[in-house]
């Protein structure tokens, strides 16, 4: 062979072995030169949307309605669980499963009219009907039923929804007990059937009755290794956290984003590929700040729920104040609904 087709050979063998490594790398990341993502959320990728038929829609409680929605071979969920509702409107909220886990016909899920809220929840009672159909995503489990050899489940109102399929679930024999609370007993859900299960484990404080809880009183002989469930808003949360025993586990569900331990700082946002650098103040967030620029930027829940605003994060410490994010995904990931940054500046890739 002479040199030139020598030549000619090796540049096409070159050519091919990398058309060949390209279609592996596109095959990999559809949005190739772009990085590949991680698996997000839960580990695995996100569970594609499900069509469900809205079947029953009721009210169980002052303020407070159930959706039975139907479909068919649906997956299986544990104790905990919560789905994504995406809302007519474009909203995405997240409601926790309050059925029976084995159901693959139907979800049950059951949420409170938040009279001042950002419109989900007056979406769900006022114009969600029987006869709609929805799009659901997941389920996901953030708050799961791990073993112990005791548990305490403290629960604020509409907060009753993860922990009844809980109760459920827990093993004969189980030692636990249950303070549920609310503001009357007629705005609390599921009160008759939370009476059933629970029988004298149950401590029920209606504050109009009887004041604020007696956490103290609660956790006065609680054994190391307890598990302690606590899902309501946040002044509950918090006070559960003061009056935590030493050596039992906590395991907590808010109803909004957790503070930053350090409070809001202004920093610099650069947005590498987008050329744009932006002062992010105290009190407003990164989504208004990239929205600012880049108006098309998705987001729906503002809560740090639901994944949507999720972006990559090239340069700078994060101060998550997530619900969702994994501790694979937090190094170089925020959701820039609720998330701010540590240092004072940070660099998204956008």
């Amino acid at each position: 062979m002479t040199p030139k087709l020598r030549t000619l050979a090796l540049a096409g063998g070159a050519a091919l072995l990398t058309r060949r490594a390209l279609r592996r790398r596109v095959r990999r990341s559809p949005l190739w030169p772009l990085p590949a993502l991680d698996p997000p959320i839960s580990g695995r990728p996100r569970a594609r949307a499900l069509k469900l038929l809205v079947t029953a829609h009721e009210t169980i409680a002052d303020g407070v309605v159930r959706l039975r929605l139907e479909g068919s071979g649906l997956p299986r969920w544990e104790p905990g669980a919560h789905v994504d509702l995406v809302l007519p409107s474009g909203l995405v909220r997240q409601y926790s499963l309050c059925g029976d886990p084995g159901d693959t016909a139907g979800y049950t899920v059951a949420t409170r009219l938040v009279a001042d809220g950002r419109g989900g929840s007056r979406e769900v009672h006022e114009q969600l009907a029987e006869g709609m159909e929805l799009e659901v995503r997941g389920p996901r489990n953030r708050f799961p039923l791990v073993e112990a050899p005791a548990y305490v489940f403290v629960a604020g109102g509409i907060g009753i929804t993860p922990v009844l399929p809980m109760l459920r679930a827990l093993p004969d024999g189980a030692e636990w007990r249950l303070l549920y609370g609310g503001r009357t007993r007629a705005s609390m859900p599921f009160l008759a059937e939370v009476r059933a299960l629970a029988g004298d484990r149950l401590t029920v404080v209606a504050e109009d009755e009887d004041g604020r809880p007696d956490l103290a009183a609660l956790f006065a002989d609680t054994a190391a290794g307890t598990a302690v469930y606590c899902c309501g808003p946040e002044g509950l949360t918090a006070a559960v956290q003061e009056a935590l025993p030493e050596g039992a586990g906590l395991h907590l569900e808010r109803f909004a984003p957790r503070t930053g331990a350090g409070g809001d700082t202004e920093f610099e946002l650069e947005l590498r590929r987008s050329g744009k650098t932006l002062t992010v103040p105290p009190g407003s967030t990164v989504l208004a700040a990239v929205r600012s620029v880049l108006p098309d930027t998705p987001y729906s829940c503002e809560q740090g729920f639901c994944g949507t605003c999720q972006q990559r994060v090239l340069e700078g410490e994060v101060d998550h104040r997530d619900e969702l994010l994994t501790d694979a995904e937090r190094p170089d990931s925020l959701l820039i609904c609720v998330s701010r940054a540590r240092t004072d500046r940070l660099v998204l890739d956008m």
